[in-house]
C-alpha cells in the first residue's frame, strides 16, 4: 500500500478549523467558558495556573493552600503567557495560541498514526488472502477522518478557547501513541512519561505502548495467521519444501514479540523520569521538595480533596459518603479502573491501539476530575477504527445523547447555581447521564470490534475452504 497524498478538502478543513479557534478566542469573556466546569478543573484550569505562577512570583510556594495542583514544569512554561499581554488584543490569547497549536499538532500525530495503521491493517489482510477486505479498509483514509473529528470536535474547540491545559496532556499522550506505532522508543517513552506526569491516569497506557512496540500497530487475530499457515503446510506436497517454510516464517512474523524496543523504551522511560524528577526536583526545592510536590499533585488526584462540581460522578457521591468509609471507597473507585486492565489486554492484545482508546475512555470516564478535554481525545482516537466499527450499533443514540447532555449540563448548572430553581441532583443527572452514555460508547465499539474479527475469521475459513475444493 503506497502513501497517499493528503487531498486539498483536508487541508482546507484543518486551515478552517483553525482559524475558527482563533476568531473564538477573541471573544473568551462573552462565551465565559474558562469558568465552566465542564471545561476546566482544579487541575486543567487557566486561572489556577495564572495564580500559582502569581504566588511563585511573590516568593510564595506555588501549591500554598489549595489553588494550584498541577505540574511545575507546567508552570514554568505556560506561567510567563498568562502575565504577557499583546497591546490591544485580549487576555490570555498567548496562551490560547498555544494550546490551538497543540490540537493541530494533536490532530496530525493522530492521522499519521492512523496511516501507519491502515498500511499495517491493509498488509495483514493482504497476507491473510483478504484482498477485497484489503481494498475496502483502504478506500477510508481512517487517518485523515480521525484528525477531522479530533480538531472540530465541539468538546476540542469549547476545551481550547476555554483555555483548558487538557491540550496539552491530549497532546502527550498522542505523542506517546504515535511513538510506538513508529516504534520509536524515545518518542513514545518522552510522551508517556509527559502524560503521566502531568495527569497520572496515562500511566495506564504503558499496557498498550509495550505491546504496540512488541508486536507492532493493530491486526487481526494472530490465531488467523496459524490456521492460515497450517492450512497452507497440510495442502503442500511433501516435496514443496519453500511452500512449507514459508508459512512457517509468516506464523513467525506474526507471533514473535519483539523484545528489543520494548527494552529500549523502558531504558528510555527511566532516563526520562529521571530527567523530569531532577527538574521538578530544582523547583521545589525551596517549597518542600518532592515530597510536598508528590502530595499537592498525584495525592491531590487520588485522595479528591476538591469536591467542586465537575462532568465527572466523583464529586457528589463524596460530598454525600460518611468520612468513616472514604477511604474505602476511593480504594473502590480507582481499584476499578486497575481491576479491568488485564481481562481487556488479553482480549485485545492484537489490537493495542485501540486497548489504549478503551484505557482512555474508562479512565476519562473514573477519574477524579473529568472534563470535556478527555472526552475529546479518546472521540478523536475513535475515529481511527472507523472501517472496524462501521457496524457499531446504536450509533445515533450515541450521537444524541452526547449532544443532548452537552446542552443541559449548561442549562442544569444554571439552574441550581445561578437562578436558584434547582439543586445539586439536577445537575448530577446530566453527570451520570453522561457517564451511561460513556460506557454504552466503550461497551458498544468492544463489541463490535470483536465482531469484526469474527468477521475475519469467518470470512478466512469460507475463503480457504473454498480454495480447497478448488483445488
Amino acid at each position: 500500500m503506497t502513501k497517499k497524498k493528503k487531498v486539498p478538502w483536508f487541508w482546507t478543513w484543518v486551515i478552517g478549523s483553525v482559524v475558527f479557534r482563533l476568531i473564538l478566542l477573541y471573544f473568551p469573556k462573552n462565551l465565559n467558558l474558562s469558568s465552566r466546569p465542564e471545561v476546566s478543573t482544579p487541575l486543567t484550569s487557566i486561572r489556577r495556573l495564572a495564580e500559582g505562577y502569581w504566588l511563585k512570583q511573590s516568593s510564595v510556594s506555588p501549591y500554598a493552600g489549595s489553588m494550584y495542583h498541577g505540574s511545575p514544569l507546567l508552570l514554568t512554561l505556560l506561567g510567563p503567557l498568562t502575565v504577557k499581554r499583546i497591546e490591544g488584543q485580549p487576555d490570555h490569547l498567548l496562551c490560547g495560541l498555544v494550546f490551538v497549536i497543540a490540537d493541530v499538532v494533536s490532530a496530525m500525530l493522530i492521522c499519521a498514526a492512523g496511516e501507519k495503521l491502515q498500511v499495517a491493517y491493509s498488509s495483514s489482510l493482504q497476507l491473510l488472502g483478504l484482498r477485497d477486505l484489503s481494498e475496502n479498509s483502504e478506500r477510508l483514509p481512517s487517518g485523515d477522518f480521525a484528525a477531522l473529528v479530533y480538531l472540530w470536535n465541539p468538546f476540542t474547540i469549547v476545551a481550547c478557547v476555554g483555555l483548558s491545559t487538557s491540550a496539552i496532556e491530549n497532546l502527550m499522550v498522542v505523542l506517546s501513541l504515535y511513538g510506538a506505532c513508529s516504534r520509536l522508543a524515545p518518542l513514545a517513552a518522552f510522551g508517556w512519561v509527559m502524560a503521566t506526569h502531568l495527569s497520572l491516569y496515562p500511566a495506564i497506557l504503558i499496557i498498550p505502548v509495550i505491546l504496540l512496540l512488541g508486536y507492532g500497530p493493530d491486526a487481526p487475530p494472530r490465531k488467523l495467521f496459524c490456521q492460515k499457515n497450517r492450512l497452507e503446510v497440510g495442502n503442500s506436497s511433501s516435496s514443496d519444501s519453500y511452500s512449507e517454510e514459508k508459512a512457517k516464517n509468516q506464523l513467525k512474523v506474526a507471533n514473535v514479540f519483539s523484545w528489543r524496543p520494548v527494552v529500549s523504551f523502558l531504558l528510555w522511560t527511566l532516563l526520562w523520569s529521571s530527567y523530569i524528577l531532577v527538574l521538578c526536583s530544582i523547583y521545589v526545592q525551596q517549597y518542600g521538595g518532592l515530597q510536598e510536590l508528590f502530595k499537592r499533585t498525584y495525592g491531590f488526584i487520588l485522595t479528591i480533596q476538591d469536591l467542586s462540581p465537575n462532568i465527572g460522578v466523583l464529586w457528589y457521591f463524596f460530598a454525600e459518603v460518611f468520612d468513616f468509609f472514604r477511604n474505602f471507597f476511593l480504594i473502590v473507585f480507582h481499584g476499578n479502573i486497575l481491576l479491568m486492565l488485564a481481562p481487556l489486554a488479553l482480549r485485545l492484545n492484537h489490537r493495542p491501539c485501540f486497548l489504549a482508546f478503551v484505557y482512555i475512555a474508562i479512565s476519562s470516564m473514573l477519574k477524579s476530575y473529568p472534563s470535556v478535554g478527555d472526552s475529546a481525545l479518546y472521540l478523536g482516537l475513535l475515529g481511527l477504527f472507523a472501517y472496524e466499527l462501521k457496524d457499531m450499533q446504536f450509533s445515533f443514540f450515541l450521537l444524541s445523547g452526547y449532544v443532548g447532555v452537552s446542552l443541559l449540563s449548561p442549562v442544569m448548572h444554571n439552574l441550581w447555581i445561578w437562578r436558584g430553581t434547582g439543586n445539586a441532583n439536577f445537575y448530577f443527572a446530566t453527570a451520570i447521564t453522561y457517564a451511561c452514555f460513556q460506557i454504552i460508547l466503550v461497551v458498544e465499539s468492544v463489541s463490535a470490534m470483536l465482531n469484526h474479527d469474527r468477521t475475519l475469521t469467518k470470512t478466512k475459513l469460507c475463503t480457504a475452504a473454498f480454495q480447497n475444493v478448488k483445488s
